[in-house]
């Protein structure tokens, strides 16, 4: 079973999830061609837009390990990245049963009417299998392993829920969502963010497009991007011409982003208004939506902005935290800021780098409590390569949160069994605000054109 299931992902995200779409498209009543052409369009718009990732990531490493270089950072674990935790997850002999897990809770919470999202993003069922290996190397019980990727299920499935009218109105992708862990982090974040609310300056709109009438052409995307590469460069020592290289290559991605994601919409938009049509006719009083990866939401240049202004802030953190094992290397972008951030304020810039800052060494202190589990679980499957006497890690592992204290609940420790129970409970309560709000952003259009008078009162 687990080298049929190899096989079918072999391909890859891109591969999978295009035809799957082709398949539900036609199920949906969409013409042949359309169907194809979404499928198709979405496979360029996920390849378009890990090539640029790719790319970001191999210029922007070797500036990051300079940066630590000059910094004098010497840290014992390897950070090999979401990349290095899926393939030592997928080898892991029980990981093809979390398929199981993951479709029979959607299948259920579709019936019992908890959930409207279609999850299509299979190729992230590892996210479950990791989840579910923590917990067994934690308990030694493949039970307690199988109710933590239930439980994993069902709050990612709650977050495509809340996402789903904020990503059509941000994004314009109708019946579209995020169901992914990694937006987890925006839990966390929700008091702080609630704080701001009390700070006049962050009621504001700080997004891209209302920067860009204030500051002109330094708010583009290639502006944005080749300065925080420059900045980048000489950060880490680099000369002129290669920092004004890095620069370019940064300002070229950022660029690139918003164009990739142009092959999104034109494959999400038909599609999307299909199944919508299609299921309000079948199922009156429920609107469907489909749970995709999150390089779905890369059109936006905040997404993007912050996530590069964080690398630097990261190498710093790993330097001076105490107890922190891990130099943010394979993972220095750390897209559960990103994500997070976006989602929650709605893509208010200026809210999701403070989030960022402050929420930065949560990753770095889960990544070094999980060192172990990876290592272990590395060396068990060959998947990765372990140097003798080396560890590793992956230093924006998503939700450590929610993770450590699973592990730790599920190994009988009463304290962990407090939060755990406190984290599900904010959990509720941000998933409530949002269903009651599922907009953020309209509070801050709607604060930046009050009156000064008024809006001092508001705030």
């Amino acid at each position: 079973m687990n080298s049929i299931i190899q096989a079918i992902l072999s391909p890859g995200p891109s591969v999978v999830i295009s035809i799957l779409i082709m398949i539900l498209g036609l199920l949906f009543g969409m013409k042949t061609s359309k169907a194809i052409l979404s499928g198709l369009y979405l496979g360029v718009g996920f390849i378009g837009m890990s090539m640029a990732i790719n790319q970001l990531v191999t210029v922007v490493t070797p500036a990051s390990k300079a940066l630590a270089k000059n910094t004098g950072i010497n840290l014992p674990a390897i950070d090999f990245g979401w990349t290095g935790a899926s393939a030592i997850t997928w080898a892991w002999t029980f990981a093809f049963a979390f398929f199981a897990i993951e479709i029979g809770v959607n299948l259920i919470m579709l019936i019992t009417k908890t959930t409207n999202v279609v999850n299509a993003d299979m190729w992230n069922v590892w996210g479950l299998a990791l989840t579910g290996y923590m917990i067994y190397f934690a308990t030694g019980s493949y039970i307690w392993a199988f109710v933590a990727g239930a439980i994993q299920a069902v709050i990612s499935l709650k977050l495509g829920d809340m996402w789903s009218k904020e990503i059509e109105d941000m994004l314009g992708y109708p019946g579209i969502t995020v169901p992914h862990i990694e937006a987890f982090t925006a839990i966390l974040m929700w008091p702080v963010n609630k704080l701001m609310d009390f700070i006049p300056i962050f009621n504001h709109q700080w997004d891209a497009k209302t920067l860009k009438k204030k500051i002109g052409i330094l708010s583009e995307p290639v502006v944005m991007g080749s300065l925080i590469g420059l900045i980048i460069g000489l950060a880490g020592r680099y000369q002129i011409a290669n920092a004004l290289s890095l620069a370019i290559t940064v300002g070229a991605v950022m660029a690139i982003f918003p164009v990739m994601a142009k092959f999104f919409m034109d494959s999400l938009t038909p599609f999307g208004t299909t199944m919508s049509n299609f299921m309000k006719n079948r199922f009156k009083g429920r609107d469907f939506v489909i749970g995709l990866d999150w390089p779905v939401l890369g059109q936006s240049t905040e997404l993007w902005v912050t996530m590069v202004i964080l690398i630097p802030i990261s190498i710093i953190y790993a330097a001076i935290l105490p107890g922190n094992q891990v130099l943010p290397i394979g993972g220095v972008i750390n897209y559960c800021l990103g994500v997070g951030g976006l989602l929650l304020t709605g893509g208010n810039l200026l809210r999701m780098l403070v989030l960022g800052v402050i929420y930065e060494p949560l990753f770095l202190y889960g990544s070094s409590y999980f060192t172990n589990v990876f290592t272990k679980l590395a060396v068990n499957t060959g998947a990765v390569n372990v140097p003798k006497g080396s560890s590793v890690s992956w230093s924006s592992i998503e939700a450590p949160d929610l993770r450590f204290l699973m592990s730790k609940a599920f190994n009988g420790n009463i304290l962990a069994w407090v939060g755990l129970v406190a984290l599900l409970a904010l959990f509720w309560i941000v998933y409530q605000s949002f269903k009651k709000n599922p907009i953020p952003r309209k509070k801050y259009e709607t604060s930046s054109t009050k009156k000064p008078t008024e809006n001092a009162t508001v705030s």
